[in-house]
């Protein structure tokens, strides 16, 4: 076996801490506790995860309105990702951005975003400035199918090629944008296709096989540090629940919903650990009881905290370098 126990039982706390946040955060809003909407990262863990773990604390990463997981994986802080999604003064935006724009730069995420292909170009601008600088970090754009269909998505590939700007172009295909299945809205069979268009490489995988998005990251992220520029990465996976919390997903049967639950990565990967003897029983029970006290403990966090108040509303909002006072 080529990997340690150590990274393999990593990957897979770190998806198990991704999918127990996602339930709690789905249960949370169900009754009533969390403001706004809840879009939920559940089937699409191992992407988040492989990919996170080929890079850097310094390499930057833009995110979507499904970005929880995003943000985990890349090391957030629970406590504070819980308080934002409650609307917390103690949250990583205050509590004014919510569960669509939570953002750490110190961690290299600069935020997820809640329009749809948002966070493409502002990837290609943290590409540019890496380049004029002149490290060696590296950019991570995610985005739905969807997205791909966006003028951001072809601007923004079209910029990374031409200036051969250090960025990964990760598409989390998971067969849905909003109420509209891939087939309905995109013309190609593969959304990696596209990348030709921009002379860089493109590859579809499996994303639900979280060894298998590490390794394609490895690649891909090896040839941006090294100035060779961008990559087009196609995760295919597959959406489990609704577009949002709540929704009634009568777009799709319910059969094809229960049809993928089977392919889902986490037991896969489970099942995968334990014929290598890296898990068993005992050290799954373990590592379930160890997320769901952190999970309980940034429950009470959220919920002991204070509520913004009103007079804060536009304080952080504005960067004022004109000597007005606002």
């Amino acid at each position: 076996m080529e990997y340690s126990e150590e990274f393999l039982l990593s990957l897979y706390e770190i998806m198990q801490k991704i999918r127990k946040f996602e339930q709690a955060a789905e249960q949370l809003f169900l009754e009533g506790k969390l403001p706004g909407f809840i879009h939920l990262y559940i089937g699409e863990e191992a992407i988040a995860t492989g990919i996170m773990a080929a890079l850097n604390n310094d390499d930057y990463i833009t995110s979507t309105h499904r970005g929880h997981g995003h943000m985990i994986a890349k090391g957030g802080d629970i406590n504070l990702m819980m308080a934002e999604l409650y609307g917390k003064k103690t949250g990583y935006c205050k509590g004014k951005g919510g569960s669509m724009h939570i953002a750490d730069f110190s961690i290299g995420v600069l935020g997820a975003n809640g329009v749809v292909g948002g966070g493409l170009p502002i990837a290609v601008g943290a590409g540019l400035g890496i380049k004029m600088k002149g490290t060696s970090q590296v950019a991570v754009a995610f985005f739905g199918d969807g997205a791909s269909n966006t003028g951001a998505f072809h601007e923004s590939l079209n910029f990374a090629s031409i200036f051969s700007l250090p960025i990964i172009f990760v598409n989390e295909n998971n067969q849905y944008a909003s109420t509209a299945s891939k087939q309905e809205m995109t013309a190609i069979e593969n959304i990696s296709d596209r990348a030709a268009s921009y002379s860089m490489p493109g590859i579809t995988i499996d994303g639900n096989d979280v060894l298998s998005v590490y390794e394609t990251a490895k690649i891909a992220i090896e040839r941006a540090r090294t100035q060779k520029g961008p990559s087009l990465i196609e995760a295919k996976t597959y959406r489990l629940k609704g577009h949002f919390v709540g929704d009634p997903t009568k777009y799709r049967e319910q059969s094809e919903v229960e049809k993928f639950w089977e392919k889902e990565p986490i037991n896969r990967f489970e099942t995968q650990l334990m014929e290598w003897k890296v898990l068993n029983k005992e050290n799954i029970d373990k590592i379930n009881k160890k997320l769901d006290r952190q999970i309980n403990e940034a429950i009470n966090f959220s919920e002991k905290s204070p509520e913004p108040l009103p007079e804060e509303a536009l304080a952080d909002l504005f960067v004022d370098d004109s000597g007005y006072d606002y």
